[in-house]
């Protein structure tokens, strides 16, 4: 891993994908997404302060765990400005996410037991398909194995003879 040295205050992007591991393509991402920020020199290149490693630490553990980017850009916007993530941010924010994680190991454990009898059933129809239709959410609504999402538009332009059918036009069976 190269070394930076100390004198050195500001990274380069190379330099901090480097030092973090992410992409050159990640941390603009990430810094368009407000996770990070750099200031820009005379020539208009980025300079990161060196706290970024940090912060780049931070997001990427984070999203390791499945945390989205969104909860994640609120977390640090909860930190004083230009203030990195410390241990005691961590284990805050960990422990305030660990509820929804619990829920979403939850949900995936239910997936799981659920897998076996789907794949030898078979049918992934909206009727009995605790995979495709959890809960039967679209039972009370629609007919058919499967709904086409956002094509209300798209019914419009196929034509006189799809015109006039209620929501069921938009399942296929």
């Amino acid at each position: 891993m190269p070394q930076i040295p100390e004198k050195i205050h500001e990274l380069t992007v190379g330099q901090l994908a480097a030092r973090s591991g992410a992409a050159v393509s990640a941390l603009h991402f990430y810094e368009s997404k407000g996770l990070i920020s750099s200031r820009r020199t005379s020539g208009n290149q980025r300079r990161f302060s060196r706290d970024a490693l940090r912060r780049v630490a931070f997001v990427r553990a984070a999203q390791r765990v499945g945390i989205p980017l969104a909860t994640i850009r609120e977390a640090l916007a909860e930190l004083p400005e230009g203030r990195t993530p410390t241990e005691g941010d961590w284990a805050r924010l960990s422990e305030s996410w660990r509820s929804e994680l619990d829920e979403r190991i939850n949900q995936l454990n239910r997936l799981r037991d659920h897998l076996t009898g789907c794949i030898g059933c078979g049918c992934l129809s909206l009727d009995t398909c605790v995979l495709s239709n959890p809960d039967d959410v679209f039972g009370e609504r629609l007919t058919g194995s499967r709904l086409l999402v956002g094509r209300t538009d798209s019914a419009n332009r196929r034509g006189p003879a799809s015109r006039g059918r209620g929501p069921e036009a938009e399942c296929r069976d």
